[in-house]
């Protein structure tokens, strides 16, 4: 069975910074793209950023250039370097991936940007 444990969240000013982390057990970590997914108040879930097995990136316009997806296959864990916060980035902030035709998601990690 696949679990995915997500950690780091909280609250920060705007302007500031979180790593998130995402540890994973019961996969084959290394050969899984891992997603990071967004849920704000009210709004559907929008992809933030995904690395693929071998270290490919790609992020949503809106956090381009300020968050960084990357993994650590040694440890099972993909993180998300997120900096200059805004208000607007303020959701719950769910891990990822799909392990052999199956999906599985996070238990989610609150990020609140105040301003």
């Amino acid at each position: 069975q696949v679990q995915l444990v997500e950690s780091g969240g909280g609250l920060v000013q705007a302007g500031g910074s979180l790593t998130l982390s995402c540890a994973a057990s019961g996969t084959i970590f290394s050969i899984n793209a891992m997603h990071w997914y967004r849920q704000a108040p009210g709004a559907q879930r929008e992809s933030v950023a995904t690395i693929t097995s071998r270290g490919s990136t790609n992020y949503a316009d809106s956090v381009k250039g300020r968050f960084t997806i990357s993994r650590d296959n040694a440890k099972n864990t993909v993180y998300l370097q997120m900096n200059s916060l805004k208000p607007e980035d303020t959701a719950v902030y769910y891990c990822h991936t799909f392990d052999r035709g199956w999906s599985y998601w996070g238990q989610g990690t609150q990020v609140t940007v105040s301003s």
